[in-house]
């Protein structure tokens, strides 16, 4: 039976971390609250794990999850490399509602599914979200609901949908606003031949950062609007309601 804790009471915050961080340990899914929407969380070091989260969201291997982590400086350890400008957009707006695509680092010994030498990265606002990754490390999370269905605002609505298939819920009131992260990819300023173009970043999915803020910070690095892509991406297959 899924346990459901309220991490607006301290003892049950207390309670419910530590059975977030066992579950994490054993490969079970968990829920969390983010600043976006609820998410579901697994040990992103697990194939198994990222797996499981797959199958109760009902999504394939060309869907990966985005892994959320608990400090800036980790995106260096995800990452091929972090070129200046997703340092400006670091710093503006994590933690916070913006998702960054960028090349994987090679070194990394992990299976999110079909990510093509990819990696989605978020550092999320919110005291439980941050504590618990704090403590287990990056996470690979997708919004809390069934492919298809609304992400879900609460912990109820999770748990309506993805019941016993997740061992944890935490809970901490509705989602603030519901509105998924802003994803942008940045991969074309890294991945550029001798000859080709600058780089530039395309917003893959609209969100909670709106392009005139992506504008402030990126200048004419942000692809213009009648450019960008809200379709699949083709270096990364991402579903454009399914994560957090």
């Amino acid at each position: 039976m899924s346990t459901i804790f309220d991490c607006s009471d301290e003892s049950q915050l207390l309670a419910g971390m530590r059975h977030a961080r066992q579950a994490i340990g054993r490969g079970d899914l968990i829920v969390i609250p983010t600043d976006t929407v609820y998410g579901v969380a697994a040990d992103a070091f697990s194939p198994a794990a990222v797996q499981r989260l797959l199958d109760a969201k009902g999504r394939g291997r060309d869907q990966p999850p985005p892994v959320l982590i608990g400090t800036k400086e980790t995106l260096a350890a995800l990452a091929e490399s972090v070129p200046e400008p997703v340092e400006r957009l670091v710093e503006a707006f994590w933690p916070g509602g913006l998702t960054i695509v960028l090349p994987a680092q090679p070194s990394l010994v992990w299976d999110l599914g079909e990510t093509l030498g990819t990696v989605a990265v978020r550092m999320p606002e919110g005291r439980v979200a941050l504590e618990l990754l704090a403590e287990t490390g990056p996470l690979a999370v997708s919004s809390a609901n069934l492919t298809g269905e609304a992400a879900a605002i609460s912990a109820y609505d999770a748990e309506k949908m993805l019941g016993d298939s997740v061992a944890v819920y935490l809970a901490d009131g509705l989602s603030k606003d519901g509105i998924a992260s802003t994803i942008v990819d940045a991969t074309s300023l890294v991945r550029r031949g001798a000859d080709s173009e600058p780089g530039t970043v395309r917003i893959l999915r609209d969100g909670a950062v709106t392009r005139e803020q992506l504008e402030e910070v990126l200048g004419d690095l942000l692809e213009p609007e009648d450019h960008a892509g809200h379709e699949h991406d083709p270096e990364r297959a991402q579903e454009q309601d399914g994560d957090s």
